[in-house]
């Protein structure tokens, strides 16, 4: 593999594993603000006890997610740093927002929050928990905005071959942004709701003591994904309209749609080979008109192909790459301006489903749970443990697709934008040794892997713990509920 390759190869590797932790911490980070404040208008132990296990799950995720994300921004030096120059002045805006705002603050209020427990008055203490579970919504905020930017470039002036930002009020309210912020937060509510399930599942079938703790979490848990799962269907459709407008060839690999259609057929699920060279091969199962209703609400409109979007992207942005040694073996070749068919139409697909499936679980814990039942069966366990991961799945599919989806661009053309406001991948990669790259991929990806083995331990030990792991049972039976604030972390 070449470098180009292999940059691509460690920054997916990093990235994903990098997500696998951000939507646990931020959807976690509220449902435990939440149970903390029904602790202190109650005063109810429950929800304390809920506040001090989930929260200790929280602290574990959240310290995988720092040491994991600081890799990130390293790599646009390391491997990127051609992209790195080019959108420079634009890109580093959001991130040193990231970095230098919502950061900070999180790490400031988690630090007051972990240690004062005990030292704190408890409406300050609980501010500082919304303070912290707030910044964390913040931060994806801005890292979503650059992203954003990347897909849609706006607020910029094309100035001695790069963009150069005029508004980053744009950059901020880019509409590519605000439709991906509540998608994306609504993907990290599944994902706790989904952990919330599946460990109280698990502890609630056990038969073991803090029914009441288990029983609360499970349901609210179970509430919260159905929710979300709403919230993700409706954002998604904004989505699908502003991809269809914007990249119309993702939206057009997103269904493995050779050719031009008018109205255009939602294709549920195809037999055959959806990259090869003959569609006529491939056997779908469509919705008549659907696809033209998600880009455009209506269900006339056309929708265009492959192969006719791949004419209009030539004559617009070339045939050919630059005959430039630093491609490589790209150097004036041609250009292929189609996404990894099967990866986005698979992932497309896998993104819906296994949302759905988390939320189907999540549906029928609640009607397993109903007035006081307590769920039985060998079944259960493995059904709400095993869907811990189906919104992993669906939020790491939905990142690919979304990726993945629009290359050969690093910076997607805006077709309504600044001319030259575009990049392709290629374009971005440093001049780096194949060597180089391996060392770098093999030696976090060993690095990650050894973190996840920590983090599972970890994340298992407390689990199995139980309540009694974070907050032993007072030895005195004349100690009093406010004496348990000695149990802190």
């Amino acid at each position: 593999m070449e470098v180009l390759e292999l940059a691509r190869w460690q920054f997916g590797i990093t990235t994903v594993y990098h997500f696998l932790m951000v939507p646990l911490t931020i959807g976690l980070s509220i449902l435990v603000a939440a149970m903390q404040t029904r602790w202190v208008r109650t005063g109810e132990l429950r929800h304390l006890k809920m506040t001090k296990f989930w929260g200790k799950l929280l602290l574990v995720n959240f310290a995988m997610g720092v040491v994991t994300g600081i890799v990130q921004e390293f790599q646009f030096g390391m491997n990127w740093s051609a992209y790195s120059r080019f959108v420079g002045d634009v890109f580093g805006a959001p991130l040193a927002m990231e970095g230098l705002v919502a950061f900070f603050v999180e790490s400031t209020f988690l630090g007051l929050w972990i240690f004062g427990w005990d030292r704190l008055p408890k409406k300050v203490h609980l501010a500082c928990a919304w303070a912290f579970s707030l910044a964390t919504m913040a931060s994806a905020y801005f890292i979503l905005a650059a992203n954003s930017w990347m897909q849609h470039p706006v607020g910029v002036t094309f100035e001695n071959g790069k963009p150069t930002m005029n508004s980053i009020w744009a950059v901020l309210t880019n509409n590519t942004a605000l439709a991906a912020i509540p998608h994306t937060l609504a993907g990290a509510f599944s994902v706790a709701a989904a952990f919330l399930v599946g460990v109280a599942g698990w502890h609630l079938w056990r038969r073991g003591d803090h029914e009441d703790v288990w029983r609360t979490s499970l349901r609210l848990g179970g509430w919260v994904g159905v929710a979300a799962f709403a919230v993700l269907a409706i954002t998604g459709d904004t989505q699908g309209k502003l991809m269809f407008e914007q990249q119309p060839m993702k939206m057009a690999s997103a269904e493995a749609l050779c050719h031009t259609e008018k109205p255009a057929s939602f294709s549920i699920i195809a037999i055959g080979d959806v990259a090869g060279s003959n569609c006529e091969d491939v056997k779908t199962f469509n919705v008549p008109a659907l696809l033209s209703f998600l880009a455009h609400n209506d269900f006339k409109t056309e929708v265009k192909g492959v192969e006719d979007l791949i004419t209009e992207y030539q004559a617009k942005y070339g045939t050919n790459y630059p005959d430039d040694p630093a491609l490589g073996s790209l150097a004036g070749k041609p250009i292929d301006y189609v996404p990894n068919l099967p990866v986005t139409y698979w992932g497309f697909r896998m993104m819906i489903g296994f949302g759905a499936v988390s939320a189907g679980i999540g549906l029928l814990a609640l009607w397993l749970t109903r007035r006081g039942r307590l769920p039985g069966g060998r079944w259960f366990p493995l059904l709400v443990l095993g869907g811990i991961a189906t919104p992993f799945l669906g939020n790491s599919a939905g990142w690919i697709f979304t990726e993945m989806g629009r290359q050969p661009f690093v910076v997607v053309p805006n077709p309504s934008g600044v001319d030259g406001v575009w990049m392709f991948t290629a374009q971005a990669v440093s001049r780096l040794t194949t060597g180089e790259v391996w060392t770098s991929l093999i030696a976090l990806t060993t690095v990650y892997a050894a973190l996840g083995v920590v983090e599972l331990y970890l994340m298992r030990k407390y689990v199995r713990g139980g309540v009694d792991a974070v907050m032993p049972p007072p030895k005195d039976s004349d100690t009093t509920e406010g004496d348990t604030l000695a149990f802190a972390y």
